[in-house]
């Protein structure tokens, strides 16, 4: 007797059914080539991969070069400009334009990076294609290629625009230096509101000038630079008579304290 569709098979319910379980095999995608396959294991090991690639890449660039280290922060400083991570030098440069500064600033901080990250993530249901190729998904593929330009311009901007020279200057690891806050060379200091606007208060540095003890000067040095000034520093700013300048001189050639009979 053979099969035919008119052969119908009836169960016996005194007979227990063997359960046959299926095994995990994933289905099988031969008809759609290049159109789809599983997630697991191809798609996500594939994924595994790429990313275990970057890690490593990663973790080599932070033992060839570490993160540099500037001195303590100091929230009395005003006039120290932070400059943010490479990664988002782009929207510090962003922020920077007259149409996201000021009093647009809430447009270049919150509105513009917040339209441009939500159309990137609503770019899969935008365009929801089977298709793979870059070039038959112009949606996704014209989104995703702008925000890119967009990243590597402005980075590109905020890195060829910013002072490095000052950024290493104003954040440069200094000696720790106890100052004769008691003395009356910073009793003299104190009132000299020109100076106190570049190097600071405490004479260890300021928005435009470095510590005053940076170098090692002479006490006639000293005076020379104060009299005549220097690059980036004008002369004749200092407000006082001739000995108190000779006091303050010889205070910033022993590096803060007060000198001996001696050493003057």
């Amino acid at each position: 007797m053979h099969r035919g569709k008119g052969m119908k098979f009836v169960g016996d319910s005194r007979i227990p059914a063997k359960e046959h379980r299926m095994k995990n095999i994933p289905k099988d995608y031969s008809e759609y080539p290049g159109k789809t396959e599983a997630f697991w294991p191809n798609f996500l090991l594939r994924e595994w991969m790429v990313g275990a690639v970057f890690l490593i890449g990663y973790l080599c660039l932070t033992v060839a070069h570490p993160a540099p280290l500037e001195r303590v922060a100091d929230p009395t400083d005003s006039g120290y400009i932070p400059l943010p991570d490479w990664y988002f030098l782009f929207l510090y440069q962003l922020l920077k334009y007259e149409f996201a500064a000021g009093q647009y600033t809430v447009i270049g901080a919150v509105v513009m990076p917040g339209i441009a990250f939500g159309a990137l993530l609503l770019a899969p249901w935008l365009d929801n294609g089977p298709e793979r190729r870059p070039i038959k998904r112009p949606i996704a593929s014209s989104i995703m290629l702008l925000a890119v330009i967009s990243i590597i311009f402005l980075t590109w901007e905020s890195v060829a625009e910013h002072d490095w020279e000052a950024a290493a200057q104003q954040g440069a690891i200094v000696e720790d230096i106890e100052v004769d806050e008691t003395s009356e060379a910073f009793e003299i200091w104190s009132m000299q509101q020109s100076c106190i606007n570049c190097h600071g208060g405490d004479m260890l540095g300021g928005a435009a000038g470095p510590s005053v003890f940076q170098s090692d000067y002479t006490k006639e040095q000293v005076i020379a630079i104060i009299k005549e000034g220097a690059p980036g520093m004008p002369p004749d700013q200092f407000e006082g008579t001739e000995e108190e300048l000779e006091t303050l001189a010889a205070f910033i050639a022993n590096d803060g304290q007060v000198p001996d009979e001696d050493e003057e």
